[in-house]
């Protein structure tokens, strides 16, 4: 239906950090599917994980339970600071379901009226209804109004501002951890403890979004980790399967003893193949010294940006995390992204000027330093 400004590539198979296009041409994918194929395309053991369940079994709807769903959730609880968890499909599904148990808990423990929720301006949620109406991007919602009501929208990093906003209709405030979509963009060191203490003491639900942050890309596992904080509710999605379409919504017994049959559910949500693939995911990103090799190649990385950053003055700041990295231009980055792409790198521009680069987590140096080096000569041909 034309609904989205594709490149004029077919990719037709990948392997490692690596794509080939229908003509046979190879480039290397700092994408990664907008963070999703984490471990890289075509990952043996998460390819053997989902051909081998679905030689098992593929569905039999959420009236039953499965192995691979069980074994994913006590995974899933056992790595964060979750008891409960409920499998859907994607992001923004889970991101609905985080915004409909916010207000069931609230309804629940503090009878109707308490269901507004704060959000941050250049946040990203998603493109249903309900997490639209919680994105705070006015481009993002012409054509689609009137949206859901009930959202507050305070600048992100602003304490102050978040606190001004709490009042008697409030029942939660939603967040992520670094904003992607808005153009990695990081908080201050008090910025997430300071929304949980607010939370605290105001007796709201802290919903973290970690769609795009969470499973390593980071660094660690999760990106609030790096904060010293938890939430009560955490969403995730993107590279929970490595490609297959599974979003997780987690949270504490407190808050998810508000959801009883009945009040949500997902026809597809949790399947025994899609939940084989999260956990092999999970037992690769896990593994001896996994974490450790991700920070070593953000670090390695960001020296080779901050170089880039001297030699080109169009580039304003450079900033990220782990493997989760923006640069913020001052000019438009659209000619950079076809110059990277015809010299067979693949990148990605957010908000028109923020050159945004997710590369698999499994690269190497190797990878490394073709990639930066291709920035190099783009920048150069683009921005002379």
């Amino acid at each position: 239906m034309q609904t989205y400004g594709r490149q004029s590539l077919v990719l037709v198979r990948g392997d490692g950090c690596r794509v080939w296009d229908a003509d046979g041409k190879e480039y290397l994918d700092f994408v990664a599917g907008l963070a999703v194929c984490n471990l890289g395309h075509a990952h043996p053991e998460v390819a053997r994980a989902a051909a081998e369940q679905l030689t098992k079994l593929v569905h039999v709807s959420n009236l039953y339970y499965t192995a691979p769903m069980t074994e994913l959730a006590e995974e899933l609880v056992r790595l964060s600071f979750a008891d409960r968890v409920f499998f859907a499909n994607s992001g923004a599904e889970v991101n609905e379901g985080a915004i409909k148990l916010a207000r069931r808990y609230s309804h629940e423990k503090y009878g109707p009226g308490r269901h507004f929720i704060i959000s941050t301006y250049n946040s990203f949620h998603g493109r249903t209804l309900g997490a639209l109406s919680a994105t705070g991007q006015e481009k993002f919602h012409k054509g689609f109004e009137p949206l859901l009501e009930g959202f507050i929208f305070v600048p992100f990093n602003d304490l102050e501002a978040a606190a001004r906003a709490v009042d008697e209709r409030v029942c939660a405030v939603l967040v992520e951890p670094i904003q992607g979509e808005g153009g990695v963009c990081l908080p201050d060191a008090d910025y997430l403890p300071g929304l949980r203490r607010l939370c605290d003491e105001k007796g709201l639900l802290l919903v973290f979004d970690e769609v795009q942050t969470g499973l390593g890309r980071t660094g660690k596992l999760f990106a609030h980790e790096h904060y010293g904080v938890t939430p009560d509710v955490m969403t995730l999605a993107k590279g929970i399967a490595n490609g297959l379409p599974m979003g997780a919504l987690l949270a504490t017994e407190d808050a998810a003893g508000a959801l009883v049959p009945g009040t949500h559910a997902s026809t597809f949500g949790g399947g025994p193949v899609i939940a084989a693939a999260a956990l092999a995911v999970l037992r690769q990103m896990t593994g001896p010294k996994f974490m450790d090799a991700v920070k070593a190649r953000g670090k390695y990385i960001r020296r080779g940006l901050v170089r880039l950053q001297k030699q080109f003055p169009v580039i304003k700041e450079v900033r990220g995390l782990g493997l989760m990295w923006g640069l913020e231009l001052t000019q438009e980055g659209a000619a950079l992204v076809n110059a990277c792409r015809e010299r067979s790198l693949l990148i990605n521009c957010t908000q028109g000027n923020i050159i945004r680069l997710l590369p698999p987590l499994v690269l190497q140096r190797r990878d490394l330093d073709q990639a930066l080096e291709i920035l190099h000569d783009g920048f150069k041909a683009v921005f002379p």
